[in-house]
């Protein structure tokens, strides 16, 4: 069940939110039965969100709720429930007893498992008959299902050991408050990736207003126009473009394909955040931001602090840090961030294209730690966003596609290195509604709506007027985006296949 659905929007979304506002209206109106109904509320969010994934994925089910049991049970472990009967937060700087390493070792462990098994294995008996003789190849192995979100919900789950572990959270001891953490269907299949320690008081302590549900309201239904007015609109013609034999590529449709591409996923992954964000809203949750304008970056060391900030963070505090960050000397920097960008691709796919593009990022870091860096800094602004621009467009043609030699036909044609022997009319990919999605996109990746609103601030008149549109504006959005869906024209979301 996909957020830019029918049955989500008009049927499942509906009752629940219902439901859920009629379970926490105690809570709202400040009744002192008030933390009971929370906790209801919890069970109920649980309920509905457990729902939700068995809705697409059946019985493979039980691989998050394993997890889930297993990190509530490390967390227990580590905290010294099981050992002194009572739960503490850890000092932070204390020695860890056996017990809490162990229960560490065993949430990591777990949950890395899961997600090899489930993710890697049909990668790694592909890569294994790439590289055998074809008498020695296995042919006849098992092929796994990939589980949806597996890739969010054991970094989320397993993040909240490894902070439990180190005394930046109290472990918890009630099982349905966590599993409410980690099953939490706004941000499950697609993330953004939810730390416990930033969630944990609104477990507990959540309230709901009116501004804030409006808000949620406002925020989900410009994620759905993302997705369903725009990212569905240029993917005609990427997919269109991607699936052409390579002798068909040419210049035109290679760039067309690079430029619809990268507007696909920037705002049909940021839709859907934006959507995770608004339904937590109307549950009272306020979820982290995971975009903050990417393609506006001057480096690609600005990309990664402004893309997938979530994702990005997560690395950032549980692997490039504990492995030393830039504090050992640049050949252990440099080392680190390859290492970092290796297992950032690998999380993205179980394809070597995908590797590459990790590679190829973690590559163009090192490089702007060098005196290039120092170099692309004394540009002029523009050809510091081209530069960057350039690098992460070409990067997305790695991305997008599942072997490295329909890539290179891509980025040879991109700069017209391969002569193209079928000339095909770039028009035929560029019809009118996706060359106006192509502006409305560009447009729209650039912070012009959030400066419009500060000018505002200062001019009386002006803030009125955008007070009055803003609504007639996301009424109207939601009124294209359900014409839209009513004809048919959604698809997944990119990053559910992760």
């Amino acid at each position: 069940m996909v957020f830019s659905s029918i049955t989500f929007l008009f049927f499942f979304l509906p009752i629940v939110l219902g439901l859920y506002h009629l379970v926490f209206l105690p809570v709202s109106i400040g009744h002192r039965s008030a933390p009971f109904w929370r906790h209801l509320s919890n069970l109920f969010l649980l309920t509905v969100s457990l729902f939700f994934y068995f809705w697409g994925e059946g019985w493979l089910i039980w691989i998050i709720l394993a997890s889930t049991l297993i990190d509530y049970c490390c967390g227990l472990l580590i905290g010294g429930a099981f050992h002194k009967g009572e739960i503490e937060r850890l000092i932070k700087d204390a020695p860890r007893t056996f017990r809490q390493r162990a229960g560490l070792i065993i949430s990591i462990c777990s949950n890395l498992a899961f997600l090899c098994f489930f993710k890697y294995f049909n990668f790694g008996v592909d890569s294994l008959n790439m590289a055998l003789p074809a008498s020695w190849q296995i042919h006849d192995a098992m092929r796994i299902a990939l589980p949806l979100g597996i890739s969010f919900y054991t970094f989320q789950s397993m993040s909240y050991t490894i902070d439990v572990y180190r005394g930046q959270v109290k472990a918890t001891a009630n099982l349905v408050d966590f599993a409410c953490f980690v099953t939490l269907f706004p941000q499950l299949v697609a993330g953004p990736i939810v730390r416990y320690r930033d969630i944990a008081h609104q477990l507990v302590h959540r309230t709901i207003s009116r501004s804030l549900f409006a808000s949620g309201v406002s925020r989900f239904t410009i994620g759905l126009a993302k997705k369903v007015l725009l990212a569905n609109t240029v993917a005609q013609a990427a997919d269109g473009i991607l699936a052409l034999p390579s002798q068909q590529m040419t210049t035109a449709l290679a760039w067309i394909f690079t430029l619809c591409y990268s507007l696909q996923i920037y705002f049909d992954f940021s839709g859907y955040s934006d959507m995770a964000i608004g339904l937590g809203r109307m549950f009272g949750f306020d979820l982290k931001e995971n975009f903050n304008y990417p393609y506006i970056s001057r480096s690609i060391r600005d990309f990664w602090r402004r893309w997938h900030i979530s994702l990005s963070t997560w690395f950032r505090d549980y692997l490039y840090i504990p492995l030393g960050g830039n504090r050992k000397g640049e050949g252990r920097t440099y080392l680190n961030l390859l290492t970092i960008f290796f297992l950032c691709g690998l999380w993205h796919g179980a394809y070597w294209t995908y590797v590459l593009w990790g590679l190829y990022h973690g590559s163009f870091l090192i490089l702007e730690r060098t005196r290039f860096g120092s170099l692309i800094e004394r540009l002029p602004r523009p050809l510091q966003h081209v530069y960057t621009l350039l690098v992460v467009m070409v990067g997305w043609i790695l991305f997008a596609t599942e072997s490295f030699g329909q890539s290179l036909v891509i980025i040879q044609s991109l700069f017209d290195f391969a002569p193209s022997h079928t000339a095909l009319f770039a028009k035929e990919y560029f019809s009118t509604d996706i060359q106006l999605a192509i502006v409305i996109g560009i447009l729209g990746s650039l912070p012009i709506l959030p400066r419009l609103q500060s000018f505002s601030q200062h001019w009386t008149t002006g803030a009125n007027i955008l007070n009055i549109l803003k609504p007639i504006s996301i009424f109207c959005l939601l009124l294209l985006s359900g014409m839209a869906l009513a004809s048919g024209t959604h698809n997944p979301f990119i990053y559910f296949r992760f």
